[in-house]
Order: structure tokens, then sequence, then C-alpha cells
């Protein structure tokens, strides 16, 4: 039985273990102060790929072969793929994981995927419904900004604060056992809404979810 700590968090007690974890990013986030925390950065925004969806999904594979390769592991070492993206029907993720054959829940919290992930994958391995569990995410600029806040295709200004949309996918492999750091509790997250209208600064509306 796990421990519950308030409403909103609970004790593991089956602690799940990060085992390995990868990055990949774009030509922005090369440029950042980041940039030595990245396994693969690529120069090209296509990924080598003919669309920007189709470079999403090319991103969260490398991501995803890269964390197995870092753990010493096989796809068929996995038994979840606990992944989203910031695209209709989670397309990106869905089609650069179809190849892996590894069961696969499909998830959207926006900028939360990747705690999401982490969280119900940790959730899997504490309650022995799993032995390992890939946590991943994706977004790309391009994609993203097709969608909401800015389009691209409209070519509009940009306000010189406006965030951007990061063109990066992380993976994390979890597993039951392991001497990697572990995750002990999960916290679920609710609904906050401080009533901010401004699609410039989105900052703004995730404030209450980063504190």
């Amino acid at each position: 039985m796990q421990n519950r700590l308030g409403r909103q968090t609970v004790a593991l007690a089956r602690p799940s273990v990060i085992l390995s974890h990868a990055a990949v990013g774009g030509r922005q986030e090369g440029d950042g102060p980041l940039r030595a925390y990245f396994d693969h950065l690529c120069e090209d925004s296509f990924f080598g790929e003919k669309t920007w969806e189709k470079a999403e999904s090319a991103m969260q594979k490398t991501a995803l072969s890269k964390a197995l390769e870092k753990a010493t592991l096989s796809p068929e070492d996995l038994d979840y793929i606990l992944a989203g993206d910031l695209l209709n029907q989670c397309i990106g993720t869905s089609f650069g994981l179809r190849d892996f054959g590894v069961p696969f829940y499909g998830l959207y919290g926006a900028c939360s995927t990747m705690g999401e992930s982490l969280a119900l994958g940790s959730l899997l391995i504490a309650g022995g419904f799993a032995q390992r569990a890939a946590a991943m995410t994706s977004s790309h600029f391009c994609t993203a900004e097709r969608q909401y806040r800015m389009p691209v295709p409209y070519g509009s200004q940009r306000t010189p604060t406006a965030q951007w949309t990061a063109t990066a996918s992380g993976c994390v492999i979890l597993g039951a056992e392991g001497a990697g750091p572990c995750v002990t509790t999960v916290t679920c997250g609710k609904i906050v809404d401080k009533g901010i209208t401004d699609a410039n600064n989105m900052g703004a509306a995730m404030a209450p979810a980063a504190a």
C-alpha cells in the first residue's frame, strides 16, 4: 500500500530507479546554456525528414534509442512506453514509436507530459505492474506553433518577450531495480486558472504549475 501524504502526493513503497536518460534538441537548443546536456543536436529543423511532424517523430525515435543504448537494453526489455507530444492525437509519438513494438500509453499533458509520464511510469512499477518503462515527450517549434499561439504560416511578428516552444525530445528509462537515482514520491497536480489571457505570456499561465 502506498502512503498518502496529503491530498495530492503519495510516497512509493517501491521507488522506481532512473536507469538512463537521453535528450535530443534542435539548433536553438544547441545555442543555449543547456547545450552540454543534450545527447544529440541537429542543425536541421526537419531532422532529415520532409515535414516538421515527421521531424518530431524522428526526435522521439532518436531519444528512445539513445536512452535504451545507454541502459544497455533493447525495446523487448520494456513493459510500457508512456509518451506524448503537442500534436493532435499524439501523432508525433505514435508514428515515431510504432516500430518499437512496445505496449504504449499515449499521454497529453502539454508542458507537463514529461512529469506525467514519469509519475505514471513510477506508479506502474511501484504497483508491480511493470519492471521497466520508458517515460518520454517531445515538442517542435514549427509543429506546435502551427496549431496555436502565433501560427508560423501567418508570418506574424512576435513580441520580444514571447515564449518559444522547444524543439526537443526527452526520454527516461525507469526500472524496478538498479543503482540510479530513485523516484520516491509522486505528486498529482490540479487545475489552477489565474485568468491569464495574454497569448504572448504563457509563462504567467504556467507559473502556478512551476511553483
